[in-house]
């Protein structure tokens, strides 16, 4: 693999967890989306099983990144500017508790700071993931110890959609926890 740009946030145990969970959940006539992709590791690692691959990512260094590893990318925030729905959306967000002191203001700050409580971008992307999924589609999301993974189930709950664990690992002290969810179809 290519060397990562320094306001890239490099592949690691989180993006690999996430990569090994979206193997065994893809089906090969899947539309996916990938919001915030980075470095392009997991789109480029399904883009030969799927359908059809496109990712996002706010950051025009990550963008650039993942488009020079053959991703068709699109640079912008969560889904401004998606439009159609997909089978499968994965989401690997900012989920660090980030207070404004500890803000390193660089683009790579897109890709770690998850607010105070670490929920503000996860809570942005299941309010609006619905209009971009289809009736039967699936979303996988990671999710750590750190931002509080019952709080954030609590959130797909609120979304209207129920959510379940399909990977977890424990890292340097840190639970990172895969959720699959899906619209809770008896509340449609």
């Amino acid at each position: 693999m290519s060397l990562v740009h320094p306001e890239v946030y490099s592949p690691a145990e989180d993006t690999h967890l996430l990569l090994e969970a979206a193997l065994r959940v893809l089906r090969p006539s899947d539309r996916v989306l990938e919001i915030g992709t980075g470095s392009g590791e997991i789109a480029a690692g399904l883009q030969p099983m799927a359908d059809k691959i496109v990712a996002t990512d706010i950051n025009p260094h990550a963008a650039a990144m993942a488009f020079s590893r053959g991703v068709p990318v699109i640079r912008t925030d969560l889904f401004s500017g998606i439009s159609g729905t997909f089978d499968l959306i994965i989401f690997n967000p900012p989920y660090l508790p980030t207070g404004e002191d500890e803000r390193i203001d660089d683009w790579l700050e897109y890709a770690l700071d998850g607010g105070e409580d670490g929920r503000r971008t996860i809570q942005r992307f299941l309010e609006a993931v619905l209009d971009h999924l289809t009736l039967q589609g699936r979303i996988l999301l990671l999710v750590s110890s750190l931002t509080g993974i019952s709080e954030v189930s609590s959130l797909f709950t609120k979304a209207g959609m129920i959510a379940f664990t399909v990977a977890e690992e424990v890292c340097e002290g840190e639970k990172l926890v895969v959720l699959l969810g899906m619209r809770d179809l008896c509340r449609v």
